[in-house]
């Protein structure tokens, strides 16, 4: 009897589950759902386009016809309303029912909307998608001054497109720095100055109160939480993700700040699996659950989820070093693993645009960043994959060349 395999989203993480699973099961039935209006595009590459510094075609990753030629039916503008698990079926807003056997949820997210009055005024954006990145380059190309809100990664891409797209521009944060929660001022100076740079100025201990609108509704300026006025007629926002998983709200899916997965990214209900950023995954490096949205993770846990739905038995797991990179500034910016994370930390900066930082759990290698030298980074992830202990050994890793033959060797079996 034909496997009929239904896919939420197409994505990285959704795309490399469909190709995994024509690999695995060739006779399969393969659905492929998205309510976006094209197929696969990179992620990564959309904040270039924004920047004004790519053209469209190169952010184009799957035409239609890919998923023709492998035997995959793709759905686009397709909204899911529900999901039946006891039935196995996924009901969508216009195409009906389609039938699985096994299914897998990686639909992703929507920006978070900031609670503050105006803020859904022209010329305030969002960036998530190809389609918001065309209306962010489009309007940006043409804004004079502009405030950015949200001190992470995405916020980072925002403020480094108001700087490429030549907008004066204010980087409104909370805290002390940008990505407080991994960096230190100390390092984070370094990325502070490189804002500064390209014309792009941080502002701390600060957020967005209001947005001010024309006449047409479209905006003007940003109120800071301190009463501040910044003129804007570009604003950018990213504060977080909403999980796009409203269609399994009736369901007895299991959620915690995201859709739980053991290591098989199998989720609590038969036959259902997760995949992508809006999982909370079993890390087995780290030994408990956790969160990770970068594509190369997101690309795995695709595949790894497809090799398990094919299977007749859960028999790989996910095990996976993430990285982020930033190329927005003269020089060259990464984190890996977990940053954000852990019981101790160590770091040291080594010149003007050199710094690093690394994280440990239990005397374990689980994340970092490093800042102008990413040469470590290899030696670092293989720490981190073998588990080694280096609680004794710490200052090691400060070294400007890590030599990875001076620490400890490894458990045997490792």
């Amino acid at each position: 009897m034909t496997e009929s395999y239904v896919i939420i989203g197409d994505g990285i993480a959704g795309s490399s589950a469909a190709e995994t699973l024509r690999e695995e099961a060739p006779d399969s039935d393969i659905t492929v759902v998205t309510d976006e209006g094209e197929a696969l595009y990179n992620r990564i590459l959309i904040k270039e386009f924004a920047k004004g510094k790519l053209p469209e075609a190169p952010v184009s990753i799957h035409e239609e016809d890919w998923y023709a030629e492998r035997d995959i039916d793709l759905s686009l503008n397709t909204h899911v309303t529900d999901v039946d698990p006891d039935a196995h079926e996924v009901h969508t807003h216009d195409s009906g029912t389609i039938e699985y056997d096994k299914l897998l949820i990686a639909s992703g997210g929507t920006p978070t909307k900031l609670p503050v009055k105006n803020a859904d005024g022209e010329g305030i954006h969002h960036f998530w998608t190809f389609q918001d990145a065309r209306a962010i380059n489009e309007h940006a190309s043409e804004a004079d001054t502009g405030v950015v809100i949200g001190a992470g990664l995405l916020g980072i891409d925002l403020a480094a497109i108001c700087g490429a797209q030549d907008v004066d521009a204010h980087y409104l944060m909370r805290g002390e720095c940008w990505w407080r929660y991994a960096l230190s001022p100390e390092g984070a100076e370094i990325i502070h100055d490189g804002m500064r740079d390209v014309g792009v100025t941080p502002v701390f201990g600060s957020g967005a109160d209001e947005f001010v609108l024309d006449e047409d509704g479209h905006v003007e300026a940003t109120i800071d939480t301190n009463g501040e006025r910044y003129e804007s007629d570009f604003v950018g926002i990213a504060i977080g993700l909403d999980f796009n998983i409203e269609y399994m709200q009736d369901t007895d899916l299991e959620l915690d700040d995201g859709v739980v997965v053991d290591e098989y990214m199998q989720t609590n209900l038969d036959d259902i699996y997760a995949a992508g950023d809006l999982t909370r995954f079993y890390d087995t490096i780290l030994g408990e659950h956790a969160q990770n949205g970068s594509w190369g993770s997101a690309k795995e846990q695709g595949q790894i989820a497809a090799t398990n739905m094919a299977a007749d038995d859960e028999a790989e797991a996910f095990r996976w070093v993430s990285s982020y990179s930033i190329t927005h500034f003269d020089f060259p910016f990464l984190s890996f693993g977990h940053p954000t994370l852990g019981d101790d930390a160590v770091e040291k900066k080594y010149s003007d645009t050199e710094w690093r930082r690394i994280t440990f759990k239990d005397g374990k290698v689980i994340g970092g960043v490093l800042i102008g030298d990413l040469a470590p980074q290899t030696t670092f992830k293989t720490l981190m994959r073998e588990e080694r202990e280096v609680s004794g050994q710490k200052e090691l890793l400060l070294e400007e060349t890590v030599d990875i033959d001076k620490l400890d060797a490894p458990p045997q079996g490792q």
